[in-house]
């Protein structure tokens, strides 16, 4: 009877409310939120608006009109990888429509999506012919068009750029378009025509190796001005290769000073360590051009075949005999000076 009693009185406190529920909730929800989940650097530190874009004047600048009211027009931005082509446009579209209207106002297409001729007809046509409505909340204008950003386009099909010029055409009153690419030559002509062409230049050392110490130094990391030089030069005019590489040492070396064999072993310099035949043949192109024994002819004959290995390996042809067919060339090359 006792222990009846005793469970009365413990289950004989008031019932919650709805408030006390809510309060309840948000208090566990916060206490979750407190442990901030692990995000690449390359995406913490994306730029976040157009001024925060480095070295890439022109394209900043007609952005900026853009933002001030002028009319966007169709842009093709094409460069080397890692320049902040796909970070230019997305942090343009953030100030254009804001946080609220980005998701509905905004398609982004990368290499991850199916780009045959059947989506450019279905997904890009549909998104495209959707009326633009809503106001931004804060006040600002908003332009009365959508964006669509189709990331390494020069990956879509000869079908798939031909059926997407039509629907650029018919729907110019509502979108515009953003093609972003590696290789200008592989888009077709009739859509290159219809876009203004933005040549996204490699970045400098000197931006590079400041972008590298301001993050290194808001991530706490030890590391020396001849690291990050070191840093910036295995990455290639690459940033988001040099941020992935600093990210990585970090973790590797646990909090410790990073070192140049650090880095060496991230980059990697040989194939029989498992690293890709491509980053052989971009290293082994500038000690054949720095190479002081070596005539013009010599350095002519072995870049012209370093240049047919490139290609080769990027049309998915076998590393090992590519390798091998480019170390006959400069063998081949090297004997004539004995």
């Amino acid at each position: 009877m006792q222990a009846f009693l005793k469970g009365t009185s413990i289950s004989s406190k008031p019932p919650l409310t709805k408030d006390h529920r809510a309060v309840a909730a948000t208090a566990g929800s916060s206490g979750e939120n407190k442990k901030a989940r692990p995000v690449p650097w390359v995406e913490k530190y994306r730029p976040k608006s157009v001024d925060e874009v480095a070295f890439q004047d022109e394209v900043v600048a007609v952005l900026k009109k853009s933002l001030e009211g002028a009319d966007l027009p169709n842009l093709l931005f094409y460069g080397p990888p890692g320049t902040g082509k796909t970070s230019t446009i997305l942090a343009a579209a953030r100030e254009l429509f804001g946080p609220e209207l980005f998701r509905s106002r905004v398609l982004e297409l990368n290499a991850s999506d199916e780009r045959g001729i059947q989506v450019v007809r279905e997904k890009v046509k549909n998104f495209a012919q959707l009326t633009v409505s809503g106001s931004r909340s804060d006040g600002k204008p908003c332009p009365p068009f959508k964006i669509v950003i189709l990331d390494e386009a020069d990956s879509m099909t000869s079908a798939a750029q031909a059926a997407l010029r039509r629907t650029m055409e018919k729907e110019s009153k509502t979108t515009r378009f953003c093609l972003i690419c590696n290789y200008v030559s592989r888009i077709i002509e009739p859509l290159t025509s219809r876009c203004s062409k933005f040549r996204f230049k490699p970045l400098s050392d000197k931006i590079q190796q400041q972008r590298l110490l301001d993050i290194a130094e808001k991530e706490n990391v030890k590391i020396s001005n001849e690291i990050i030089a070191s840093l910036v030069k295995v990455s290639e005019g690459d940033l988001r290769k040099a941020i992935t590489f600093l990210q990585s040492a970090t973790r590797l070396t646990g909090g410790k000073e990073i070192t140049e064999k650090v880095i060496t072993d991230i980059a990697g310099d040989l194939i029989d360590e498992g690293h890709a035949a491509t980053q052989l043949v971009n290293q082994l192109h500038d000690v054949v051009v720095e190479n002081d024994v070596l005539s013009d002819k010599q350095k002519s004959i072995i870049t012209e075949k370093l240049a047919e290995v490139d290609k080769c390996l990027a049309d998915g042809a076998d590393e090992h005999l590519q390798l091998i067919s480019l170390c006959a060339t400069v063998m081949q090359q090297l004997t004539q000076n004995c």
